[in-house]
C-alpha cells in the first residue's frame, strides 16, 4: 500500500509543480516562446483555458490557475484519505490544500535555485532553460546581492536563497503543524 500512495502522491505533486510553475512563469512575466514555458503551458491549458471563462484574472495573477492549483492538491489529498480508508472534512480539505500548495511551491523554488545553481557551473547560460530560469529566480536573488554581493567571483544569494525557503517551511510547520 505505502508503494501505491508513494506513487499517487507523486504523481499529483508533479501536475501541482507544472500549474505551480505556470503562475510562478506568469507572475514574473517570463519568456512565453521558451520551449520550457511553452511545454508548461501545453500542458496545463487544457484545465486552465476553460477555467478563466469562468473565473477572472485578478491583476496579473492568475486566478484560474490558482484554483487549479488548490483543486489538484485537494484531489491528491483526498484520494490519499480514500486509499488510507479515512474520511475528510470539506473545510479541513481546502485548508490542507492551501497548505500543500505553499508546501510545493517553496518545494519547487528550492529544486528551480538548485538547478540553476548547478547549471551556472557546467553551462555558459546560452541555453532557453538557463535563461527561463534567470528570469524565474532573478526577482528575490537581485535583492540579496544587494545586501550580500558577489565575493571574489562566488555568489552566495541561492544559498541565501536556499536557507531562507527551508526556515520558512520550518516555521510554516512549526507554526501550522503542517507538511
Amino acid at each position: 500500500m505505502s508503494a501505491t500512495v508513494f506513487l499517487v502522491s507523486t504523481l499529483f505533486n508533479l501536475y501541482l509543480m507544472v500549474v505551480i510553475l505556470r503562475l510562478w512563469l506568469q507572475v514574473v512575466q517570463a519568456d512565453f516562446y521558451n520551449p520550457l514555458s511553452q511545454f508548461v503551458v501545453k500542458a496545463t491549458h487544457p484545465i486552465v483555458g476553460p477555467l478563466r471563462r469562468v473565473i477572472p484574472s485578478i491583476g496579473r495573477f492568475d486566478t484560474a490557475t490558482f484554483v487549479l492549483a488548490l483543486v489538484v492538491a485537494g484531489a491528491k489529498i483526498f484520494t490519499l484519505a480514500m486509499m488510507i480508508g479515512g474520511a475528510i472534512n470539506p473545510l479541513t480539505l481546502v485548508i490542507v490544500a492551501f497548505f500543500d500548495v505553499i508546501k510545493e511551491t517553496l518545494s519547487l523554488m528550492f529544486w528551480v535555485l538548485l538547478l540553476r545553481a548547478i547549471l551556472s557551473w557546467v553551462s555558459q547560460g546560452q541555453s532557453p532553460i538557463d535563461y527561463v530560469l534567470h528570469q524565474l529566480t532573478e526577482p528575490f536573488l537581485a535583492p540579496i546581492r544587494k545586501v550580500i554581493p558577489p565575493i571574489g567571483g562566488l555568489d552566495l544569494s541561492v544559498l541565501v536563497a536556499i536557507i531562507a525557503l527551508q526556515f520558512l517551511q520550518l516555521l510554516i510547520q512549526d507554526t501550522f503543524g503542517v507538511f
